[in-house]
């Protein structure tokens, strides 16, 4: 009894940390970029887009569809910068923890 005590315990503390976590991972901004720094975007390690700057070089009407194309890129490897992000602080989070395999927290 003692034992389901202590997980109950320790599936509390988990709850909370997530919700703390969760918290700062709408802080953690982190930035991605494409066309060698001509696109960049600024997005929250939670997704949300906050900036993008696009060198002036680029706004010429003959290469929209290669800006358009450049915004994307920058957006998929912003993506790709906040999932390592979170992954990090889930195992950070989780380290002590022994969860069962296959057990997904979101």
């Amino acid at each position: 009894m003692r034992d389901l005590m202590g997980m109950m315990k320790q599936a509390k503390e988990l709850q909370d940390r997530m919700q703390q976590m969760q918290a700062e991972l709408e802080t953690v901004e982190v930035e991605g970029s494409s066309g060698g720094g001509l696109v960049s975007v600024r997005v929250t390690a939670k997704g949300e887009c906050k900036a993008v700057r696009i060198d002036p070089s680029l706004v010429k009407p003959e290469e929209v569809e290669i800006l358009e194309d450049l915004i994307v890129a920058a957006l998929a490897d912003a993506r790709g910068k906040a999932e390592r992000v979170m992954q990090e602080k889930m195992q950070s989070l989780t380290g002590g923890l022994a969860l069962p395999p296959g057990l997904k927290l979101f």
